[in-house]
């Protein structure tokens, strides 16, 4: 085997998605402890102690207590190399969750055992789904009261119409959780229920009939536990490994993040199972991650990870082949070779220098304005990776500037943040005013947030009545048509960051008259095409 294989099939790189406040921040916390990774968590709720989750580096996630961007973690556990990306959980930052799900291979969903299935997780899993990536579903914080195992199960058959089967199962919940019978390795693991921060030690009972058993949980819980795994033999099929790399089966975990209870079970699990780096596909062909040639595309930008050092980072994704530092590779999009003396991997903001990265690593690159979302790096081939779109917003705001000495530092920050993803900046073709869309209502809070910080630049915001931002296909348009249209909206025509043109529909009724009128236009709502 070549040490090119052997590195590919090591590695797992996996997204952490879920519902605010599911847990997911503190899961990535424990998966880390439990890798070595930390030596202590962070208490991501409690503002008394001043440790933010390390996954949280922005200082506006610090006081907030959410996640706004997605962060990339990397550790070792058991000879497998894990890459997380931590992505925020609020829907106001959901674009920035769809593009990092095109640089995973596989999905941690966590649920609250209090809430169940929430609307943002039917979103995520919709996506997921779409793109046939294989999901773990882990329920949490069962050391709360919340809904029956197998009510929750049933949600996630018929609100999310995933195909489940539990590998592992709780005794009891809340005051009542005694601990985790592990059906992947047929053992039991019960919760001492210290409420310490540091991994608890736990004991292992290999059969349901241990007498032992009786006594540490009690008679009833010990006879309502083989009922109820009873139960799961007979309803539930046996887990397969094909069918859930296809993304058609998908294993149930049980714990508590906070108290570090089920983690290691999933943990375990997951190096077994999960899939290590898959093919990818580019607009030319499909790109196999054992093959020689390096190539890779970026699915995040993020300006001032040091705010001392003004720096810019574009996170890549590796594809395929190794990346080695200071090598020349092709930016397609620029056609010219640009070789990195420092390649970054990460965890949260601390940054380490790499020599050789491979299939499923991803690679921070210092960059001082090259690149932007979705481009594609190679060893010289000109192909460029699929599926990085950005949508059409839903709300949109005129930006002023409220200090004329800093106009510079504005354009500037406006300029970063937007290459970022964070929100997308229209300019109107009428008078050349800047609109900036976003998914979310709190974008204008993080913007304004971080233009002042960051960049020593005051904004502020006027409202505007925009229905959608459509961008106009003219590919095979009629010239006159086009002529037509180009005269009648005018006063609704803008240009988008890179270019290209953008009809702002005041309403409904609007976009759908333009679409009936200008049939050989196209208006396209998201900007890959």
């Amino acid at each position: 085997m070549t040490a090119l294989i052997e590195e590919i099939n090591r590695r797992r790189t996996f997204g952490i998605i879920s519902h605010p406040d599911a847990g997911k921040t503190t899961l990535t916390e424990k998966l880390l402890l439990f890798g070595g990774a930390i030596q202590e968590a962070g208490a991501v709720k409690n503002n008394k102690i001043k440790k933010a989750a390390t996954s949280d580096f922005m200082e506006i996630e610090r006081q907030r207590g959410i996640s706004v961007s997605t962060s990339v973690l990397a550790f070792e556990y058991q000879r497998v190399k894990i890459n997380i990306l931590d992505t925020p959980g609020h829907k106001d930052f959901a674009e920035d969750t769809y593009r990092t799900l095109t640089a995973v291979d596989s999905v941690i969903l966590v649920i609250d055992v209090a809430k169940g299935v929430e609307e943002q997780t039917e979103k995520l899993v919709k996506v997921c789904r779409m793109r046939k990536i294989p999901i773990i579903v882990f329920i949490n914080k069962m050391d709360r009261e919340g809904k029956e195992a197998f009510d929750l199960m049933d949600e996630l058959e018929q609100k999310l119409k995933l195909r489940i089967t539990p590998l592992s199962f709780p005794i009891g919940m809340g005051y009542e959780f005694k601990g985790i019978y592990n059906l992947w390795e047929k053992n039991i693991n019960l919760f001492t229920g210290d409420k310490k921060k540091e991994i608890n030690n736990t004991i292992k009972i290999f059969s349901l009939d241990d007498t032992k058993l009786n006594k540490l949980i009690g008679n009833n819980s010990n006879k309502k536990l083989k009922e109820e795994i009873e139960l799961v033999h007979g309803i539930y099929e046996e887990f397969d490994e094909e069918l859930f790399l296809e993304g058609n089966l998908q294993p149930v975990f049980f714990g508590s993040a906070l108290y570090n209870f089920g983690i290691k079970e999933l943990l375990d699990c997951f190096i077994e199972i999960a899939p290590s780096p898959l093919p990818k596909t580019t607009d030319r062909r499909l790109v196999k991650p054992d093959e020689d040639k390096f190539s890779g595309f970026v699915f995040k930008i993020h300006a001032n990870m040091d705010p001392k050092h003004r720096d810019r980072l574009a996170f890549v994704k590796i594809v395929s082949g190794i990346f080695k530092r200071n090598t020349p590779y092709l930016h397609v999009r620029h056609n010219k070779k640009i070789k990195f003396s420092s390649p970054n991997t990460f965890f949260a903001e601390k940054k380490r220098i790499v020599d050789f990265s491979y299939p499923g690593d991803i690679v921070g690159l210092h960059d001082n304005g090259n690149f932007k979302i979705g481009d594609t790096l190679t060893e010289g081939e000109k192909i460029n990776y699929k599926g990085i779109p950005s949508f059409s917003p839903e709300h949109f705001r005129y930006i002023n500037n409220a200090d004329p000495m800093k106009g510079k530092q504005l354009q500037k920050g406006i300029d970063q943040l937007m290459d970022e993803g964070v929100a997308q900046l229209f300019t109107l073709e009428l008078n050349g005013r800047k609109i900036i869309g976003t998914v979310g209502v709190l974008q204008y809070e993080v913007i304004q947030y971080r233009l002042e910080h960051e960049y020593g630049a005051k904004c502020t915001y006027e409202n505007l009545n925009i229905y959608k931002a459509v961008w106009i296909n003219i590919k095979n348009s009629n010239n006159e048509e086009l002529k037509e249209f180009l005269r009648l909206k005018q006063r609704f025509l803008a240009k988008d960051k890179n270019g290209k043109l953008i009809f702002l529909a005041d309403s409904k009724f609007s976009l759908k008259i333009a679409k009936e009128k200008f049939k050989s236009i196209t208006f396209e709502l998201s900007s890959e095409f």
